[in-house]
């Protein structure tokens, strides 16, 4: 029954719910292997390269399904392309426990991938359409930690099915929530706020039509008030910009690329963490299995807590900048990095330690997709966000895979000093994109746009 009332109803945060399990449960998914990795790699005689290629198989999927991704969302919209992909990533993650050689192994990864890949695609233009402009850094804050989510509570769950099951049946477990969350979307999540009949008018004019924060009508895109905060502005390079409204403007403009090739790096951290802490602690640490599983949550714990603080920091703190956060992570991981080099045996303060290493990667790193929200125009982000994000796959991808050549010949010594590298080249780019404040340019000829269709009600914009 649809909701009338005049009361505003607060249905955009059951959304926000739906997409945090949704993409726990596809996190979980994809992070159970680096967990069973070190029993895996003794049935099938794995190799450190052959490890790090699992790993970037299904990040190479990944990444090549993004734009397509991007588009398919934007011409057809998102909820059932989103269940369909839901699904066929419950399924590939029930055939990888089937696999009997590696080669089994490394296409039921990179089918995985390409499965899972549009769901991230779709949660950002989700996001997009559901909340209002000072709402969209905590929600994305809320999404991203979702992904973290999965790794903290994976490994001792993984451990524990293992050792009282085995290896395959893993898979098999983790392969049923999928289609239980697939069902919910399809019932409870539509594209738009206004196509539901749970959500009320009063909260539809809410997300649609939210005052800026200095007041202004929100369908003039005004610029923001910064009077109390000019120093940061100094510090960030604050600039008034056009919004992107082109597939070639956005093509063209260094900050979407300064952006992408930021999160390739800063993705890269994040997955060889993922894949490799593990192997850290059984080979170099000599933890059991199960010490193994608790301590290898610590750093996607902090990472949730890193998520959500980052989201709210650049929303209430900085008033939506999306650069100081950002700035701080990439500063705070390079010296995160090198303190791991001399990481302790001790579990509990190993633990302690990846824990704080958990929060400051993650304070800015959902910001990198806010950012194309910030400089792209409406029905821009799609494909702006599938840029950002296809690069992170790309950084997903590589550098578990170099961490797996590096550990063949060197130490792990090397792999934190390429890391710490990695992190200092993303806050040098960070440093070189501007922080943008919209002007008007297209405020009277570009209203009402649909971010997921790439239509308008009123558009002279190409």
């Amino acid at each position: 029954m649809e909701n009338s009332s005049g009361k505003r109803t607060r249905y955009r945060w059951i959304v926000l719910l739906m997409i945090y399990v949704t993409y726990m449960i596809a996190g979980a998914d994809r992070a159970n292997i680096g967990v069973l990795i070190p029993v895996i790699r003794q049935d099938f005689n794995l190799s450190n390269t052959d490890v790090g290629a699992l790993a970037s198989l299904f990040y190479i999927s990944y990444a090549i399904i993004q734009i397509p991704a991007g588009y398919l969302f934007q011409k057809f919209g998102v909820r059932k392309l989103l269940v369909g992909s839901m699904v066929l990533t419950s399924l590939a993650t029930l055939v990888t426990g089937l696999a009997a050689t590696t080669l089994q192994l490394k296409l039921a990864r990179f089918v995985l991938g390409a499965a899972e890949g549009p769901i991230n695609i779709g949660i950002v233009s989700t996001i997009n359409r559901w909340f209002p402009p000072q709402e969209k850094g905590l929600a994305t804050g809320v999404f991203m930690s979702s992904i973290k989510f999965a790794p903290a509570f994976v490994p001792p769950l993984c451990a524990f099915l293992m050792l009282h099951f085995g290896w395959r049946e893993v898979f098999f477990i983790f392969g049923i929530p999928g289609f239980v969350c697939a069902a919910l979307w399809y019932f409870l999540v539509r594209d738009d706020p206004s196509e539901s009949k749970r959500c009320s008018p009063a909260e539809v004019a809410y997300i649609k039509d939210a005052p800026r924060q200095d007041g202004g009508d929100s369908t003039t895109q005004p610029k923001q008030v910064v009077s109390s905060r000019d120093w940061i502005d100094g510090l960030i390079r604050t600039r008034d910009v056009d919004l992107l409204q082109t597939n070639k403007e956005v093509l063209r403009s260094w900050n979407v690329w300064a952006c992408a090739l930021g999160y390739f790096f800063m993705v890269g951290i994040t997955y060889t963490i993922m894949t490799w802490i593990p192997t850290y602690l059984v080979s170099v640490k000599h933890y059991s299995i199960m010490k193994m599983g608790l301590v290898a949550s610590a750093p996607w714990v902090g990472a949730i807590v890193g998520n959500i603080l980052g989201g709210w920091l650049s929303d209430r703190v900085f008033a939506r900048r999306r650069k100081p956060v950002m700035l701080i992570t990439s500063a705070a991981t390079v010296l995160s990095m090198f303190a791991l080099i001399h990481a302790p045996a001790a579990p509990l303060a190993l633990s302690a330690m990846f824990f704080c290493v958990g929060v400051l990667l993650n304070l800015g790193y959902s910001t990198f997709l806010v950012y194309p929200m910030a400089i792209a125009a409406k029905e821009r982000v799609p494909f702006t966000a599938s840029i950002v994000n296809t690069a992170g796959s790309l950084g997903g991808a590589f550098t578990p895979f170099v961490v797996g050549v590096l550990l063949d010949k060197f130490s792990w010594t090397w792999v934190f000093g390429l890391l710490a590298a990695t992190s200092l080249l993303t806050f040098v780019l960070v440093v070189s994109m501007i922080e943008p404040r919209v002007c008007t340019r297209f405020s009277d000829t570009a209203t009402d746009v649909d971010a997921l269709s790439g239509t308008t009600k009123s558009s002279s914009a190409p």
